[in-house]
């Protein structure tokens, strides 16, 4: 009897399903849009993750083997014993924590965990709301999504806890989070891969998905996105050129510089050290659309350069390679031709890429040997051979590159879609 396995990716604007066989090859693939990406709340996730569940083929339900979910870093909420959400997500991008950043900080020292955006900065600022005495789990997106799967909310993975102050060296909760009001709610963090639990039979029979169907602990969208790409080898490196940029770099050496925006997520006997940065996508979709992107790149010759010096920035503030919350975009003067407008943001865009890479580097990350590039902008290869100019390794296009083909890989694999990838 064939076997399946499924790969579940709620990202920044919606939510991607995957399944794949034991070969690995796309059996299905489907995708559900949040109606309000920047308000969505759990219901909305929930809804999401019934509505692909439903989707899947009727022939491929009664033999699925195994999920894995993955979610946006740093997004995470407060769940009452039962899993029952108490007050809002707080979502990947919002900073609202600053108080409890430095609180954090006056604890850790330089960590991860230490920034408005962190997990653990959020979860001390929803501690702070009124209403809130009956929490008893802290889930980051991931976490509570896998819980609706298997009625298991304390359990979390190492990629997700990171930017919750786990310690990814001891594989354990530090001892200067012990005293924290939260020091209770905290989760078990397992590898990325292990086997959390079965369905819940009432879920299993409900969507009429085999009972024996295993849910795996998940990861973070960009580390699903770098897994799709198959990258085991030191030196190699996936950019994700999405709304955002980011970059990742397997090496042999652990690399943290928060000073930079710079650290590195434990990959099995491997570091992915990485950085994200506030220019990508996004930056492009404020002056054009899809149609006017493919039309106007195909009107730019990537052999020349556009003679533009642009840092190419939605509002102010940078995290990576420079971390400057102020710094201002710098997109000017702007040609009266739109292609070259965009041979200039391109141009831009490309040499952040070039000089994080070369930032990571620096730190102490293996010495870059090849880039891979996932996330919508990869299709575009005019950009490819821009960025091509800017490296003396070769750029390429990763035949897989979607965060749920990775975590579906995730879930066919477990933990040996991490272990021994030096190997």
């Amino acid at each position: 009897m064939a076997e399946y396995y499924l790969g579940l990716d709620f990202g920044t604007s919606g939510a991607r399903s995957c399944l794949i066989d034991t070969a690995g090859q796309v059996v299905h693939e489907g995708r559900i849009a949040y109606v309000n990406p920047e308000g969505q709340q759990p219901a909305d996730w929930q809804r999401a993750l019934f509505d692909l569940l439903v989707e899947l083929p009727e022939n491929a339900k009664s033999s699925l083997s195994a999920i894995a979910i993955d979610g946006t870093s740093g997004t995470v909420l407060l769940a009452d014993g039962a899993g029952t959400p108490i007050g809002p997500a707080l979502l990947y991008s919002d900073n609202r924590a600053v108080v409890e950043a430095k609180e954090i900080e006056t604890r850790s020292g330089p960590h991860a965990a230490a920034s408005a955006t962190s997990g653990l900065a959020k979860f001390l600022w929803l501690l702070k709301r009124p209403g809130t005495e009956q929490a008893r789990h802290a889930c980051h997106q991931a976490d509570w999504l896998a819980g609706q799967l298997t009625g298991r909310f304390e359990v979390t993975d190492y990629h997700n806890a990171l930017k919750s102050g786990y310690d990814i060296e001891a594989l354990a909760w530090p001892d200067w989070m012990k005293s924290l009001p939260m020091a209770s709610l905290l989760p078990a963090v397992l590898t990325p891969g292990e086997t959390i639990g079965k369905l819940k039979p009432e879920m299993a029979q409900h969507f009429g998905l085999n009972p024996d169907c295993l849910v795996k602990a998940g990861t973070t969208d960009s580390i699903a996105a770098f897994m799709a790409t198959g990258v085991k080898q030191p030196g190699k490196a996936v950019t994700s050129l999405g709304t955002t940029l980011v970059l990742k770099l397997l090496s042999e050496t652990r690399v943290d510089a928060l000073e930079y925006g710079v650290y590195s997520h434990k990959y099995g006997d491997l570091w992915l050290a990485g950085g994200a940065s506030n220019t990508g996508g996004g930056v492009l979709k404020q002056y054009f659309d899809n149609d006017e992107l493919a039309r106007l790149s195909a009107e730019i010759d990537p052999r020349l350069p556009s003679g533009l010096d642009y840092y190419p920035l939605r509002v102010p503030g940078e995290r990576f390679p420079v971390n400057d919350p102020e710094l201002a975009p710098r997109m000017t003067p702007r040609p009266d031709n739109d292609a070259e407008f965009l041979h200039g943001l391109l141009e831009g865009i490309a040499g952040i890429e070039a000089r994080g890479y070369r930032k990571l580097v620096d730190l102490g990350a293996n010495r870059l040997h090849q880039v891979s590039t996932a996330g919508g902008g990869a299709a575009n290869e005019t950009w490819r051979q821009i960025r091509q100019r800017y490296f003396d390794v070769r750029v390429s296009v990763a035949v897989h590159g979607d965060a749920a083909y990775g975590a579906a890989r995730l879930a066919h694999s477990g933990t040996g879609a991490l272990a021994n990838v030096s190997e």
